[in-house]
Parts: structure tokens; C-alpha cells; sequence
């Protein structure tokens, strides 16, 4: 049996930092994946550019049962603390917009830095390996690993979820929290395109078409202006992947369509060329398309001066809050990440440890804790794993 001071469970974001933290100080670290390489999220995400962080990273940014579990970790290891890292070994970045910053290169660099981390750090590197038994006794976790087994006071649970399974994720670490008495809240996908049902199809026939609107989803006050896309089975693109880490089945979408127009912009409209079409004046700022599809479903045709300013106020309402209500995602296999995970009240906001079991820690997409698109799970991955591998 082979001695550690800890082991981590999961060789993506969270695990390769927690264990280069622990190993640089001073921690025997072994490091298990069963995937046949480490990093596998962070070198597809971003368009393989790896959206490492965002510099707007806040608390309200992130959903959790407890809206307050993610302020100790992300107050003690910031964008700026990661951005540090990134320009210490020389990787080139850029801002896009809100805040989101990406390396000019690869997302691979980002995963040589963190091994290099690692190596600076002494750690066990294990990849390929499947995990099999973990058990507990005598103050020490036991992890069979590839025909092996390993022992340590310290177990660190950064498996992920079970988004994007193609890549290897599984429910793993909600099966491990749970055997050691742990609660999980119902893991759903999030950050993922919604589906529509069949009675619109005149919207499903929309597929590649993409404009800005605020999406809204009933049962939250949250709103994301960013752009949606309409695809083949419902609707996709950043304010919708947005909206739906907050949506859940039998809510509303809202969309508003032309945002930047004011109140009451069709009836002036109508004072100012009553003799344009209804179609062409609603259908400024809009893709053809889109618009041909918004007015079909208005039911509202012929010149403008024709209709009556109560119609017209009506059609602003409904242009303003589109209703869809989606049946359903495209889950998890579309899903960026996931809403739910251990329950954060198993667990030290300023460590990550368990707190009926001494030496257990959780971190990254695995907690309860999901952030918005745009660089903030990455930003939780690095502020969570931190936490653990400052407290091993």
C-alpha cells in the first residue's frame, strides 16, 4: 500500500490546482483520473481558447442553495490571483466581452501550466487508471486505483459532475458523498440550449437564426441580454444557456425582442409613416426571418395607420415578453455544467471539508455551487480548490 498525505479524486480544474497547492506545500499528493489524460474540460472549453476566468466574478454570479457558501473562497483567491499565474508562465490573453477572459493560444497551455504546478509541487500523477473501492478506517481513506491501492488522512472529491459524459463524466462524486453520509441537492443540467415543443414549429423552423433579446424565466428575477439562437429542437445561444441554469420544467422563457426600443415605439411609429407596413416596421432591427415569423404569429398585417393603438400596445407587450415554455433540454450530454451537487451545508466555507468527516474535502463543479457562462466555473475550480489545498 502506498502512503500519501492526501489524495485527489479528478484531474480536471479544481483537482490539478488543489493538488499543486497542497504538493508545493509540502503534502505527498497522489492525483487519479480514470480519464487517459488530465484536463479534458478545460482543453474543449472556450472553443479550445479556455475561458480561464471572468474579471467580474462576484457571489451574486453564482446559484446555490446557500447564496453565501461561495463569498469565503472567492474572496481569498481571485481573477487576479489566477491572472497572476497565467502571466507568470508567459501565457498570452485576451478580454471578449462582459469580462471573459481567454488565452490568444490553446486551452492546452493552460493544462501544461497546472502540470507544471503539479510538478513543482511533487505530485503523483495517475491518469487511466479506474477508481475502484474508497473506504475509510483508522483516521486513513483507502482508494484502489488501477490493481493498486493507496492510503491518506486527506481525500479531496474533484470528479465533476455529470456534465458532458462524452468527455468521462459521470455521477461519481455525488455516489462517493453520499456513501460517506454527505447530502447531494438533484443534480440538473445547466448552461445548456432548451427544447420546444412541437406546437412551435414555426420557431424550430428558425434553426441558425440568431438576435439579442433579455431571456427571463419565471421564478427568478434573473435577466441576461446576450444573443439567442434558434435551433432545429428549441432555442440555444448565450442569453438562453444563461436563463436555463435557472429554468426548471413547466416554467416560462420570456424573451424581449428589441430591447432597446422604448415605450409605445410602434405607435409612434404609426404617427410617423402610418402608410409603412405593420411587418416592416415591427421588423426593424430584427433578422427577416425572425421577423416574418414574430408578425405571422401577431396576426397583424396591412399598413400601421390602419390598426388601432390598443393593438399595437399590445404587440409591444407581447414583443417585449415572448413567452416560450420549454419542454424540456438537450441534458446533460449538451450541458456545460451542472446545477446541484453536494449540499454546501456538509461543508466549511473556508475549507471545503467535510464536516461530520474529517479529512473528506469537495471542490469545483462537484459542490453545490454553479456559476453564469462566461469563465466563473472555471473561476469556483480555482477558488474552491485553493481553499482545500491551503487546509490539507
Amino acid at each position: 500500500m502506498s502512503e500519501y498525505d492526501a489524495i485527489v479524486l479528478g484531474a480536471g480544474a479544481a483537482g490539478l490546482l488543489c493538488a499543486a497547492t497542497a504538493g508545493q506545500r509540502g503534502k505527498r499528493v497522489l492525483l487519479l483520473d480514470h480519464a487517459p489524460e488530465p484536463g479534458r474540460k478545460i482543453v474543449i472549453s472556450g472553443g479550445g481558447r479556455c475561458n480561464f476566468t471572468n474579471i467580474h466574478t462576484a457571489p451574486d454570479r453564482y446559484l446555490a442553495s446557500n447564496p453565501h457558501f461561495a463569498k469565503s473562497a472567492l474572496s481569498r483567491y481571485t481573477p487576479t490571483d489566477f491572472l497572476g499565474l497565467i502571466e507568470a508562465y508567459g501565457i498570452a490573453w485576451h478580454e471578449k466581452t462582459l469580462g471573459q477572459l481567454f488565452c490568444d493560444g490553446s486551452a492546452r497551455q493552460v493544462v501544461a501550466m497546472l502540470l507544471e504546478e503539479c510538478a513543482k509541487g511533487g505530485v503523483t500523477l495517475r491518469c487511466g487508471e479506474a477508481i475502484g473501492a474508497v473506504d475509510y478506517a483508522d483516521g486513513r481513506y483507502r482508494v484502489e486505483h488501477g490493481g493498486q491501492v493507496a492510503s491518506a488522512p486527506a481525500l479531496v472529491i474533484a470528479t465533476g459532475g455529470p456534465s458532458i459524459p462524452k468527455m468521462g463524466a459521470t455521477g461519481f462524486a455525488y455516489e462517493l458523498a453520499r456513501r460517506f453520509g454527505l447530502k447531494v441537492v438533484q443534480p440538473r443540467p445547466a448552461l445548456v440550449p432548451l427544447t420546444l415543443p412541437a406546437e412551435e414549429a414555426l420557431f424550430r423552423e428558425l434553426s441558425g437564426v440568431s438576435t439579442e433579446i433579455v431571456a427571463r424565466a419565471s421564478g427568478s428575477k434573473a435577466a441576461f441580454r446576450e444573443a439567442a439562437l434558434f435551433t432545429h429542437r428549441g432555442l440555444s445561444g448565450p442569453a438562453v444557456l444563461q436563463i436555463s441554469s435557472y429554468w426548471k420544467r413547466g416554467d416560462t422563457v420570456t424573451a424581449q425582442f428589441v430591447p432597446d426600443r422604448p415605450e409605445g415605439w410602434l405607435r409612434a411609429a404609426k404617427r410617423e409613416r402610418p402608410r409603412q407596413s405593420f411587418r416592416k416596421a415591427m421588423g426593424e432591427g430584427l433578422p427577416e426571418r425572425l421577423a416574418d415569423a414574430l408578425c405571422a404569429r401577431l396576426g397583424l398585417e396591412g399598413e400601421i395607420g390602419t390598426l388601432t393603438d390598443k393593438a399595437l400596445g399590445a404587440a409591444e407587450a407581447r414583443l417585449a415578453r415572448w413567452p416560450f415554455v420549454p419542454d424540456g433540454s438537450e441534458g446533460f450530454a449538451k450541458a456545460e455544467v451542472t446545477v446541484g451537487g453536494i449540499d454546501t451545508a456538509e461543508l466549511s466555507s473556508k475549507t471545503m471539508e467535510a464536516r461530520k468527516c474529517p479529512g473528506l474535502y469537495a471542490v469545483g463543479e462537484a459542490v453545490d455551487v454553479t456559476g453564469w457562462l462566461g469563465g466563473y466555473n472555471f473561476q469556483w475550480a480555482w477558488a474552491s480548490a485553493r481553499a482545500a489545498g491551503m487546509a490539507i
